[in-house]
């Protein structure tokens, strides 16, 4: 029986069929011709954030599917994807290779706050799109003061807030310590909790920050617990966020536990951490989770485990940043059918500020859309909670209506 790939409802399956016959001349950036468009990425396929790696692995098997069946207005997607170990002197050197010697058109789906960092004013300098990076730092929202570059996902503060929100309404007594990665990803988090405390962010009790050259967090963790803390805010990439998860089990730590939603993977830290270990274990979403079985008969869902199926075949469902980078790539390939034979770098630009989609994966609810003024294209979540087997969703969806 063959696999049928629908897609209608991220609305890309037209810009897959449409021919180049009648193409006009094209305003083409650095990278496009009339049968190809260059793409680049920047991905830790090694270093401490190397779980992330599956994003990247997903970009460039979407890209296969589309290429499979035809292109984006004809022509195909030419990804080039390179691995810079989350340290940012490498992304510096990754990225200038594939601006200045590749001629990508384009930067997609870069990995890490402190990598895209380090070349965030050099693309907005020369002009390249950087779009729909890895990170929910606030900083990729700011269409006046970096017009290139675009985020995705919700961005940390307002995530901060959220669990904020939540602890003032259920344990306003709460005594909160904190673990954060010592950089603009940690700190915007911590911001975001902060924020949203208001007049009692004095109930952080504690914060102890890491390193990503860190061996462990154990010593951090110990910390936190002799502080008396009764509430954990968990903000770590996935090979962290495992570790503090065994740690406090051994331990016998058990605090009210948030764990920020870009480490909540099922297959990736809860799974591996142990999956008895963080029972109760409270996180926000707007994908689809994988291990969630409320899903199984959603047409979205079932296109995309098609996809993963046939594209992916050795992949682990339970992983959700297979559907991360699914859930972009489809974003990327509709602002590339939008821009139509204007592939000139603003045209890119504009069309991914003009986005109006439902994305098969996304939840109920929650859509992508952007504006000039307005370069966060998901701004909604809701809370989850770890039953030791999926995230069970709970309350009321957060963000704009």
């Amino acid at each position: 029986m063959k696999i049928k790939f629908a897609l209608a409802s991220v609305a890309v399956g037209a810009a897959l069929a449409l021919s180049s016959t009648a193409a006009l001349a094209a305003k083409n950036a650095p990278g496009v011709t009339d049968t190809e468009i260059k793409i680049g990425n920047h991905m830790p396929y090694s270093g401490p954030a190397s779980a992330y790696g599956a994003i990247g692995q997903a970009f460039t098997a979407y890209f296969k599917y589309v290429n499979d069946n035809g292109g984006v207005n004809g022509r195909k997607i030419n990804f080039i994807s390179l691995d810079d170990g989350y340290s940012p002197p490498k992304t510096v050197e990754q990225v200038r290779k594939m601006v200045e010697q590749e001629k990508v058109a384009l930067i997609f789906g870069g990995l890490g706050t402190p990598t895209n960092s380090a070349v965030h004013k050099y693309l907005n300098s020369k002009k390249v799109p950087m779009l729909f990076v890895q990170t929910g730092a606030t900083k990729w929202g700011d269409p006046k003061g970096h017009p290139w570059t675009m985020g995705w996902q919700p961005n940390y503060q307002a995530e901060g807030k959220i669990y904020a929100s939540h602890i003032l309404e259920t344990n306003p007594n709460a005594k909160i310590g904190v673990l954060y990665q010592n950089d603009d990803y940690g700190k915007d988090y911590l911001k975001g909790l902060e924020d949203g405390l208001g007049a009692k962010k004095s109930m952080i009790v504690a914060a102890a920050s890491y390193e990503t050259s860190d061996p462990s967090i154990d010593n951090q963790m110990v910390a936190l617990k002799a502080a008396g803390a009764n509430t954990f805010f968990n903000v770590t990439t996935p090979k962290f966020a495992a570790q503090a998860i065994k740690k406090a089990a051994e331990m016998g730590w058990k605090p009210t536990h948030y764990l920020n939603s870009v480490s909540s993977s099922a297959g990736s830290v809860m799974i591996p951490a142990g999956a008895e270990n963080c029972i109760g274990c409270i996180t926000s979403a707007y994908l689809m989770d994988p291990t969630d079985p409320q899903w199984e008969s959603n047409k979205g869902f079932q296109e995309y485990k098609a996809w993963l199926a046939k594209y992916m075949p050795d992949a682990n469902i339970k992983n959700n940043l297979y559907v991360t980078g699914y859930a972009h790539a489809i974003t990327m390939m509709q602002v590339l059918k939008q821009a139509g034979n204007d592939l000139s770098r603003a045209n890119i630009m504009k069309q991914a500020a003009n986005l109006d989609m439902e994305v098969g994966v996304l939840m109920p609810g929650i859509k992508v859309k952007t504006s000039p003024t307005d370069f966060y294209p998901v701004e909604n979540k809701q809370l989850a909670r770890w039953t030791g087997k999926s995230w069970e969703l709970f309350g009321p969806i957060y963000g704009p209506k």
